[in-house]
């Protein structure tokens, strides 16, 4: 009997120490709440860039990207944008001569804004990253735990004027368990997954927050080109502009600065008309072909820029 009693005993244990793992920020996070599933939204979609994340901490440059990664994967999901590839952000950097990672200058983003069409760019850090290992042994059993902590801090600089709207610094933590009975069980060393782990949990929050700044602008399009009735805009299926989208459109004048700091508030504005959104153009869905549904108080221009009619 004694002996079927440390049997079980052993048996117990040895389940405690099985592979076990945990994500949280800095408070408790279930495994929903990290792992969102992709949003239901339909829509007009914006096109955003993210960055390479600059890696301020000792430990591999691979953090910095694995950063971005998950960014761009959380903003896909979404549904609300339309993520530019990071070797495209990335080749225009380049070919400009611009700074690739890390907090670029304001210039550099209405730069990259203007070439790509981007509504905003992401940028930020890992400024920290660290892994503790603690070991226990009771008996039989042998078990070993790593935690993984980080730091992520991140910005949302707005493509058209380069002014940062967003700053945020979230920590994340991951934790993982392994353990043997008698030699017997999962053993190993550094658990690879953990790093992943910690910075989604640091990111994922992020994203509604860059949701809602960017969603504070109204959604736009411009006029690509005129020809004859028909309207081209630079707004297609793949941006979530469907046949039948009605868009108010307005003439852009002279633009309107501040006095003080030079900046660019905006445009005067001439109310063109309503646009109806008739097909698609071309075969990558950036682009899409309207007519006015009246005539326009003004002749429609390109650039002139049209929203979502109220």
């Amino acid at each position: 009997m004694k002996t079927r009693v440390l049997a079980v005993a052993v048996l117990a244990m040895a389940a405690a120490c099985a592979p076990r793992g945990s994500v949280r920020r800095d408070s408790p996070m279930t495994a929903t709440e990290t792992e969102k599933e992709a949003s239901k939204y339909v829509g007009p979609k914006r096109r955003i860039g993210v960055v390479d994340f600059e890696n301020k901490t000792s430990y591999g440059q691979r953090l910095g990207t694995a950063a971005s990664d998950i960014l761009v994967t959380e903003l896909a999901k979404t549904g609300r944008f339309v993520v530019v590839e990071r070797d495209k952000l990335n080749k225009i950097l380049d070919e400009q001569k611009l700074q690739s990672s890390g907090a670029i200058d304001p210039k550099t983003v209405v730069q990259v804004g203007k070439v790509l069409g981007l509504s905003a760019i992401v940028t930020g850090a890992v400024s920290e990253f660290g892994v503790k290992t603690e070991g226990s042994e009771y008996l039989l059993v042998q078990s070993k735990r790593q935690t993984a902590e980080v730091t992520v801090d991140i910005r949302l600089v707005d493509a058209e004027t380069g002014q940062v709207v967003y700053a945020d610094s979230g920590k994340g933590t991951a934790k993982s368990g392994k353990g043997s009975v008698l030699g017997l069980g999962t053993r190993g060393g550094y658990d690879e997954t953990l790093e992943g782990k910690a910075l989604r949990a640091a990111i994922v929050e992020f994203t509604e927050n860059i949701v809602g700044q960017v969603s504070k602008k109204p959604w736009s399009a411009r006029i690509a080109g005129v020809r004859g009735d028909i309207i081209y805009l630079n707004a297609g299926p793949l941006m979530g502009v469907e046949v039948g989208l009605k868009l108010d459109c307005f003439h852009l004048g002279k633009p309107i600065s501040d006095p003080t700091t030079g900046l660019v508030l905006g445009y005067e504005e001439v109310p063109l008309g309503r646009l109806r959104v008739t097909g698609a153009l071309g075969d990558t869905g950036d682009g899409s072909t309207g007519e006015f549904m009246s005539s326009t108080v003004a002749k429609p221009e390109p650039k002139d820029i049209c929203r979502l009619a109220k």
